[in-house]
């Protein structure tokens, strides 16, 4: 955007040789039969500025040999310098809806060098876009962190599901053996449908070891796929679950170094107060965030669209210094059109002009389109905007009603392991007795572990609702001790945008409202 307005030179060098015959005297300088050597070359560097204005500094050398016998000199050389300075009047000065504060916003920071309505490129445009990007690149690092601490919590209960399992058939194990050696002495309760009950056991929890060491290829815990940050998947699956956090965080899939989670999850109740989460996740979301820039945009270009309504009307300013001569240049002239510099630089020819261009076209339904397109975009997104809103209330309050039921029912399924631990215990201490049927025993073997998996499984999924809650306020960042920052702007854009500020000042007349300015610059570490 801002090369658009970076200046620019441009050359230019032709020669003609021409020979040709004229019906009138007049038009070949006194001769019927015209023969000339021509050559013209051009140099000029103009800029454009984003206030409408164009300066331009061009350079003239025309050289003329011909037969006519009206000329001074057989040969002459005319050059020239020239300045040319355009402003557009119409165009400059933004018509600013109500929304946008007169902070001298122009038309041409808005369009930039586009001169098609609905095409716009400016550096306030291009600002806006970057905006944007910022909060889409927040947005990705916070779902793929989301993912990580997904995965973590996956491996977590992978471990803990495999102690479970392993612990139910060593159980079974034991149990089936005792039962063997009952068969061999021929005591009762060695029969071979108990035994057969014992052993089918063993194998079962064995089964469920494998699959719990080596996992099956099912999708885990993941952001978007019930909740935004992602809803717990008990599958289970040690080398499954760590191949995909090695994956998500860069380590070699087949490494050496055996993964295994440190950290405990949670288990004291946090509470979040409604009122400050809802300010926080209407304040903080990249998502909303985005979607204002992108409204700040549209706004900007029905700003752009609207002036397109305006005729183009401009003030055209040119100075011009001329030189003629015999020569180009030539040192010791005696006459003043001896040489052509040394005319130049006395000075002695000398023009201006003064004048207005204005065009428009009839009609103009191309700039009555983009502004109609314009309205109907900002519309859009502000329509956006507030679906957006709304869906961030909804996806909060499940998140937080998500919390709330998370540690209610891991102190539930707690109450219900140690319940099944205290069956279990009971019945194998009758079972020893003869007093209770191996069947019971089976039974509480397995309903023990079905809780205690289970237990492990609600702490996982208070784990991932207490993340899940800072990612819909908004601070998951944060609380996962990770900020971005865009970083500090060259020390000449400070300055040059001090500079410009005083002249907007100076300008209006007034001073310019903070709501004016687009940017401030660095984004907050907190963010």
């Amino acid at each position: 955007a801002l090369s658009a307005f970076d200046a620019t030179f441009a050359s230019s060098l032709f020669y003609e040789h021409n020979n040709r015959a004229l019906n009138n005297v007049f038009f070949g300088g006194g001769t019927r039969v015209l023969k000339q050597e021509a050559a013209v070359f051009q140099a000029q560097i103009s800029k454009r500025t984003p206030f409408g204005s164009e300066f331009t500094l061009r350079h003239n050398v025309d050289y003329d040999q011909n037969n006519a016998p009206g000329n001074a000199f057989p040969a002459a050389w005319d050059i020239n310098f020239e300045a040319e300075y355009r402003q557009s009047l119409l165009l400059a000065p933004a018509i600013r809806p109500k929304s946008i504060p007169a902070a001298g916003i122009d038309f041409g920071r808005i369009a930039g060098a586009s001169t098609i309505p609905g095409v716009y490129n400016g550096i306030l445009i291009a600002r806006a876009n970057t905006d944007v990007s910022i909060a889409e690149f927040e947005m990705s690092v916070r779902d793929f962190l989301s993912d990580v601490e997904n995965a973590y919590w996956d491996l977590y209960f992978a471990y803990r599901d495999l102690d479970t399992k392993i612990a139910a058939r060593d159980a079974a194990l034991d149990t089936w053996r005792r039962i063997q050696a009952l068969s061999e002495r021929g005591r009762v309760g060695g029969e071979a449908d108990k035994e057969a009950e014992a052993r089918e056991q063993y194998y079962r929890f064995q089964e469920e070891v494998e699959n719990a060491l080596s996992g099956r290829l099912i999708d885990g815990t993941q952001t978007h796929n019930g909740s935004s940050g992602g809803t717990f998947r008990a599958t289970g699956g040690i080398h499954v679950a760590e191949r995909r956090l090695r994956y998500l965080i860069g380590l070699p899939v087949n490494g050496a170094e055996l993964l295994r989670p440190s950290d405990e999850p949670p288990r004291a109740e946090i509470l979040f107060d409604w009122e400050l989460s809802l300010q926080e996740s209407l304040s903080e979301r990249a998502e909303l965030r985005r979607q204002k820039w992108m409204i700040k945009r549209r706004e900007l270009e029905l700003v752009a669209s609207r002036n397109f309504l305006l005729p183009e009307l401009d003030v055209v300013a040119l100075y011009r210094y001329r030189g003629f001569g015999r020569t180009l240049l030539k040192t010791g002239a005696s006459s003043e059109f001896d040489s052509a510099w040394n005319n130049l630089l006395h000075g002695n020819f000398q023009e201006s002009q003064l004048g207005v261009e204005l065009a428009f076209p009839f009609g103009n339904r191309q700039a009555h389109a983009a502004v109609r397109n314009a309205e109907f975009l900002l519309a859009r997104e502000r329509g956006l905007l507030r679906e957006q809103e709304q869906r961030v209330v909804h996806d909060l309050s499940n998140a937080m009603a998500e919390t709330t039921r998370a540690h209610q029912v891991m102190r539930t399924v707690y109450n219900r392991r140690e319940a099944a631990r205290e069956r279990l215990k009971a019945l194998e201490a009758a079972f020893e007795a003869d007093k209770a049927p191996l069947n019971l025993v089976l039974d509480a073997q397995r309903r023990l572990a079905a809780s205690e998996s289970h237990y492990y499984a609600t702490l996982v999924e208070y784990a991932a609702a207490v993340k899940n809650m800072h990612y819909e306020k908004g601070t998951l960042l944060e609380y996962l001790g990770v900020h971005l920052s865009e970083g500090p702007w060259p020390e000449p854009a400070y300055a040059d945008a001090e500079d410009r500020l005083r002249r907007r000042e100076v300008l209006d007349g007034s001073h310019v409202p903070d709501q004016g300015i687009i940017s401030s610059g660095a984004i907050p570490a907190s963010w």
